[in-house]
């Protein structure tokens, strides 16, 4: 398997006992990336709330990271990430913040060094638009959402 080296960057050495973002098991796509926070929070049913990770990243030109929501958290709790999937640009060098939501009917307590999101390392294709004032027909054609009659 090809690997691409990542460099990651803790922002502040306070917090350098919580573990860097790592594959949980052998066949994991994403790496599990932890919650960074000098306080507890609390995520309210239907709220909304930046995370903090204390990491900023170097992400080689052609890739990007992907941020998506942990299975067990959205199973048991509700707990998703707002944006899924979300996008680390390789030109970024800011504070990775994760935007977390609480789909779910119960308050649920962020604790510093709780896995809270995975990150996923994607490789990005760049398209090359071409204007043009015909497309080439399908059987769909302009059928959109629900065009099939099944849910």
């Amino acid at each position: 398997m090809d690997s691409i080296k990542i460099k990651i960057k803790r922002i502040s050495d306070e917090f350098s006992e919580i573990p860097l973002p790592s594959y949980a098991t052998e066949g994991s796509s994403g790496m599990d990336i932890r919650a960074v926070l000098k306080e507890p929070e609390t995520l309210k049913p239907g709220e909304v709330k930046l995370i903090s990770t204390n990491l900023s990243v170097e992400i080689p030109i052609g890739y990007e990271i992907q941020v998506r929501p942990r299975s067990g958290l959205a199973a048991k709790y509700g707990i998703g990430v707002l944006n899924s999937p979300g996008t680390i640009d390789s030109d970024y060098r800011g504070e990775v913040k994760i935007i977390l939501f609480n789909f779910g009917k119960d308050p649920f307590e962020i604790k510093s060094g709780e896995r809270i999101a995975q990150i996923i390392l994607s490789k990005v294709y760049k398209a090359e638009i071409e204007e043009s004032s015909n497309l080439n027909e399908t059987k769909r054609g302009e059928g959109g959402f629900g065009h099939t009659g099944k849910a």
